[in-house]
């Protein structure tokens, strides 16, 4: 009954100091990555750059589209302009000139002008370019987004080992709690040494202080996973998720396939190849001339007083109006072009040779992964298989020496071996956990 008790206690304490606290919420991991993604600054820095290039992308549209714009312009002559007559115009000699002042004081014109761009190779390959911009923006939003569940599924998995530590922990107190007490009442009665009694006394306040570590390496633990949600450091959260259910995840591998197509690196380095090609086929276009309509209509008046907002019958406002189409085709240029083509030729080539050492790169990370986990795999089931002959020798031992018929040496021993096997086994388990992350990552199994 004290085990059990003692056992509470520790659970209760732990409970109510994060409780306790002024801020804390409960987290699963599901929501623990949904917590960073609406919170990590890298990944809101990407979501700003896909927004970005979306508003540019519109821009770059509305170039193509027909441009409006109105005008109005009032002027006050206080010299009105000079201009110089033959003289001959007013009976001076020829080779001689009259200055003579044309106007009025008071102008105003007020007009519409419209332009649609006809055909435009710049605009074509702009508006391309700004679309497959989006794209590459958004692939690099989503690699953002698989390595922010990736780091923060890893510190959830460390943080819930930490918390299985502390569980065994408690467990093993609890028990050899109880053998120091029986053993505390032997020895008072003459039936066992004090030196035996010496020894559980060492075995037990070394759990003890390890219980301390741990507790520690929680707080640790927790610390590492509010960092990587962003989640204020000072405030406390609860993990809602266990152990075990992650276990599950666990599996052999069977039907795994890889392509280098899946991920999200590969992705990138292709489309920035598309923008080098669009590039290309940019300078490759610039012989095609441009053709640009417009046409424009407005009104203008001349007073000599101010009263060029007097719109009745006897004040006339002039009309004029066009329409034009502007040809442009730049025919020589002195090699710039063809240089221009050559460079961009050399940057698809080049984006290219950076495709193809991607590929290269992450086959190299799943096979690296996929000996990681089959390693791991191994290490879980060999340390899963220690831990149950520790626990029975464990138990066998206290057994034996209650009974009579074993020594506590033995005990202390089979305490440390058990003590050891749990160790190795929640490190195997984290090992695995992590290496089968990074496989899926590898794969290209996280979105």
């Amino acid at each position: 009954m004290k085990t059990k008790k003692t056992i509470l206690v520790s659970i209760v304490s732990i409970s109510t100091s994060l409780i306790a606290q002024s801020n804390y919420k409960t987290f699963s991991l599901s929501e623990a990555i949904d917590y960073a993604l609406s919170h990590n600054a890298n990944y809101l820095a990407s979501e700003a750059d896909v927004k970005i290039a979306k508003a540019r992308n519109w821009e770059y549209t509305g170039i193509g589209l027909p441009q409006v714009s109105a005008s109005f312009d009032l002027k006050d002559y206080l010299e009105l302009p000079t201009s110089l007559l033959p003289g001959q115009f007013f009976g001076a000699p020829p080779g001689t000139y009259v200055p003579v002042k044309f106007g009025t004081q008071y102008n105003a014109t007020a007009g519409i002008s419209v332009s649609q761009i006809i055909f435009s190779s710049d605009y074509i390959s702009a508006l391309q370019a700004s679309k497959n911009l989006v794209e590459l923006t958004s692939k690099n939003l989503q690699r953002t987004k698989i390595e922010t569940k990736v780091q923060v599924t890893k510190a959830y998995y460390n943080a819930l080992v930490a918390k299985e530590k502390f569980k065994i922990i408690l467990t093993n107190i609890s028990k050899l709690e109880k053998l120091l007490n029986d053993t505390k009442a032997l020895n008072e009665n003459g039936f066992v040494e004090k030196i035996d009694l010496d020894r559980i006394q060492i075995a037990y306040n070394n759990l003890v202080t390890e219980k301390e570590k741990v507790l520690r390496f929680i707080g640790l633990s927790q610390t590492l996973l509010k960092y990587q949600m962003n989640y204020p450091l000072n405030d406390s959260i609860v993990l809602t998720d266990s152990l075990p259910a992650f276990k599950d995840k666990i599996t052999d591998l069977k039907d795994i396939s890889f392509s280098p197509e899946k991920r999200i690196e590969y992705q990138i380095f292709n489309q920035q190849k598309k923008l080098n090609e669009i590039d290309l086929n940019r300078y490759k276009m610039q012989f095609l001339p441009s053709i640009v309509a417009y046409g424009s209509y407005s009104k203008n008046a001349q007073r000599t007083k101010f009263d060029v907002f007097d719109f009745s019958s006897n004040k006339q406002w002039f009309t004029i109006g066009l329409i034009g189409v502007t040809f442009n085709w730049n025919l020589f240029t002195s090699g710039q072009r063809y240089f221009r083509i050559q460079q961009a030729k050399y940057n698809v080539l080049k984006s290219q040779y950076n495709l193809e050492q991607i590929k290269q790169s992450v086959q190299l990370e799943y096979q690296s992964a996929l000996v990681n986990y089959q390693n791991a795999l191994a290490s879980l089931k060999t340390q899963e298989n220690n831990l149950q002959l520790a626990q029975s020798v464990f138990d066998t031992s206290i057994k034996k020496y209650e009974a009579g018929v074993g020594a506590n040496l033995e005990v202390v021993n089979a305490e440390a071996a058990l003590k050891e096997a749990q160790t190795n086994y929640t490190t195997a388990l984290l090992e695995a956990l992590s290496a089968k992350i990074d496989l899926d990552k590898a794969i290209g199994n996280i979105q």
